[in-house]
């Protein structure tokens, strides 16, 4: 069984569910066919990234473990994504809902000298620049508050298996105002 860690977010309602419920049927979802999920964090309200993109985000974050291997896992998470409303129509834009596989528990995928490259390109380029294969851990993972957080109630101890600091290390190396923006919803 594999150990996956996937960010769920969302911030426009599907129909007339709001982002919160869409968060809660994809979670259901997950928790489906040889997929059983360990831990779910609390929902948090996170700034919209980039800063002024849309309204606010419902973001929360799961452990779960599966037979399957990380690219299956990674089509699941879109068809369930799709399922949902979610069109890949802008990188970063506003959506129903956004499951990113974050982690396979110590795995770094394809290899260590893509992940470094997609690691350290330059903000600027980010927005243009996608992968066309899956970069495992994500390579982003340490810059965002949105996704430590809620990943920090689920796995505080999880080691980022390139880095080699705790999802809670990273965290404390956030700018103070980075974590104040982001408020627990419910429990």
């Amino acid at each position: 069984m594999n150990d996956y860690y996937v960010a769920l977010g969302a911030n426009l309602p599907l129909g007339e569910a709001s982002p919160s419920d869409t968060l809660k049927a994809a979670i259901a979802a997950l928790n489906q066919e040889n997929k059983a999920i360990q831990a779910v964090s609390r929902f948090y309200q996170t700034p919209c990234f980039p800063a002024g993109a849309g309204p606010d985000y419902v973001n929360a974050a799961l452990h779960l473990k599966s037979p399957l291997n990380a690219k299956d896992m990674l089509c699941y998470l879109h068809e369930i994504e799709e399922k949902h409303g979610r069109k890949r129509l802008e990188r970063w834009g506003m959506r129903t809902l956004d499951l990113d596989l974050i982690a396979c528990g110590e795995s770094v995928l394809p290899d260590l000298a893509t992940y470094t490259y997609w690691r350290d390109l330059p903000s600027d380029e980010q927005r243009r620049a996608a992968p066309s294969e899956l970069i495992l851990p994500h390579p982003r993972l340490q810059d965002r508050a949105f996704v430590l957080v809620p990943m920090r109630d689920i796995a505080a101890g999880w080691r980022h298996p390139v880095l080699k600091l705790t999802v809670t290390e990273m965290c404390d190396a956030l700018a103070p105002e980075a974590l104040d923006e982001i408020v627990v919803l419910e429990s």
